[in-house]
């Protein structure tokens, strides 16, 4: 049963799930709502207080974003951060303009006054900031809290409302103090008791998972992944036998996959496991598209089939459970009005229409990555289960540029093994947060024997982050890359030359494609 949390009011923004689990780093229950949700629905839960995200709109424009006002007389502390700092401002009276020195990036914010909100923190303190608007006047009832060079009311504080607003984002680690500030308003603002636990979380799924389904069968789309396997074992906890998985082989998975998915599951934790081959089927389909996004709807309109070729032997067979996590949801883009970019289509997300027949299960639609691991752990999954890196679910397509074949896919499949292998061997892969190799669509010279060859390019990826929003490329010796290199150039046939990607992201994304 959760005691106590915090709602935050999502409009928009690309960081609405970090102020979550920043939340919930400091023990406090966090739930992201819909922008407008009706203040008489959130005085039902158990509130402590409210959290306004940002978002990429102006307060000022028609059709903006708005939230039910009648929160501000919750009697519960709000805090605004950026959009949701100018909405409240604006709602209380003050005015919103636009800023004649736009602020992107590290910004210096000096503290005023360092009661409550900036409680513990030094005079001067580096933030992030991203705007183009801001509080131009305030009104009656608000004390200045903070200013930066060009944005003078920086932070803001309305003393009846219980209303505090930054125009910085304090949940990014670009803003070092910013853990502290969202502490204070925790604690020391919202009395907080932060008592709250992943077991906590476990309990209300399993008890969620319970109520929707009732004593219908759920089938469950397997693929070994970290994501399926713990929505596999979470809902197997709760409905128990109800439980059937499904294995599609798509042709596009990793050597050995699906005979290893089978032994884990079926054979260790004695779960219905039923596997379907529709490899003739999807490598059919995908026969000379180059398309990325039109690969995945491909894979998307196939895997429903190959689901529904099963399901329909599965007697009272209702919902369908999926790994989704929040990171897929903001990256295939918002449908319920928030305006969040698309960049790119998840299948598991977008890809399933009204007449598939099922209900959809998604336990883990409001977690990131690490925080599915912690769920796997508590409920005693194998380690090197929960920790393996993540696998797309269009598989390899997605990590062979251009046409998909099977002479292409083996390449790819051999490259990816030894990659794999090796990081291990190093032991990197647990520092390593996501390691892939990539097959390029072009032919480069090189020297085989005392003959000149043209031959593929594998690229490989392999980065380090938390929340996989933003990533690090990994800095694997150079050692350790010249064995990987060595050997794929030797062992598999037809590559010729080896390659690492130093990118980031943003800008670019962790696949390829």
């Amino acid at each position: 049963m959760i005691r106590e949390m915090v709602a935050i009011l999502d409009f928009g923004s690309q960081y609405g799930q970090l102020i979550a689990r920043r939340v919930r780093e400091q023990n406090v229950y966090s739930r992201i709502c819909r922008a407008d949700t009706p203040a008489e629905e959130l005085a039902q839960m158990p509130l402590k207080g409210i959290i306004l995200s940002g978002g990429p709109a102006s307060v000022y424009q028609p059709g903006a974003p708005r939230c039910d006002e009648k929160i501000f007389d919750l009697d519960v502390p709000i805090l605004g951060i950026c959009y949701g700092m100018q909405l409240g401002c604006q709602v209380l009276g003050a005015e919103i303009a636009r800023a004649e020195s736009h602020e992107y990036g590290r910004a210096t914010l000096k503290m005023l006054d360092k009661s409550d909100l900036f409680a513990n923190l030094p005079d001067e303190a580096l933030v992030w900031a991203s705007h183009g608007d801001q509080v131009g006047a305030l009104s009656a009832g608000f004390d200045k809290m903070g200013e930066t060079k060009t944005c003078p009311y920086a932070a803001v504080r309305h003393r009846d409302k219980q209303f505090y607003g930054v125009q910085f984002h304090p949940e990014v680690s670009h803003t070092p103090k910013g853990e502290v500030i969202l502490k204070n308003f925790l604690y020391d603002i919202c009395d907080c008791a932060g008592d709250w636990k992943m077991s906590d979380f476990v309990a209300e799924t399993i008890k969620a998972v319970q109520d929707q389904v009732g004593d219908a069968t759920v089938i469950c789309g397997l693929s070994g992944g970290v994501d399926s396997s713990v929505v596999a074992s979470l809902i197997h906890k709760a409905i128990g036998d109800q439980l059937v998985c499904i294995l599609v082989d798509n042709g596009l998975l990793r050597k050995n996959e699906r005979e290893g998915i089978v032994s884990t599951f079926r054979d260790h934790f004695h779960i219905d496991l039923r596997v379907v081959d529709w490899s003739q089927q999807f490598l059919t389909a995908l026969d000379g598209v180059t398309d990325p996004q039109k690969k995945r709807k491909i894979i998307g309109a196939e895997f429903i089939e190959a689901f529904k070729s099963e399901a329909d032997k599965i007697p009272n067979a209702k919902f369908l459970a999926q790994g989704t996590l929040y990171p897929d949801v903001i990256e295939s883009g918002s449908k319920d009005g928030n305006p969040a970019a698309n960049i790119k289509l998840h299948h598991n997300v977008g890809g399933l229409p009204e007449e598939l027949g099922f209900e959809l299960v998604e336990p883990l639609r409001d977690l990131f990555k690490d925080e599915v691991r912690q769920v796997g752990e508590h409920l005693g999954l194998p380690e090197d289960m929960v920790w393996r890196h993540p696998f797309p679910g269009p598989g390899l397509a997605v990590r062979i540029i251009g046409e998909i074949t099977p002479e292409r896919l083996e390449v790819l499949r051999a490259a990816d093994e030894i990659l794999i292998d090796e990081i291990k061997a190093a032991g990197l892969y647990r520092q390593i947060s996501q390691a892939l190799a990539v097959l390029v669509p072009v032919s480069t010279v090189g020297v085989m024997g005392d003959e000149r060859s043209y031959e593929s390019v594998i690229a490989l990826r392999a980065v380090e982050t938390t929340d996989f929003m933003t990533a690090d490329f990994s800095h694997i010796p150079y050692e350790v890359l010249g064995i990987i290199s060595s050997r794929i150039i030797n062992e598999v046939r037809g590559v010729n030359r080896v390659v690492y990607d130093v990118s980031s992201k943003p800008p670019a994304t962790i696949e390829w494609e």
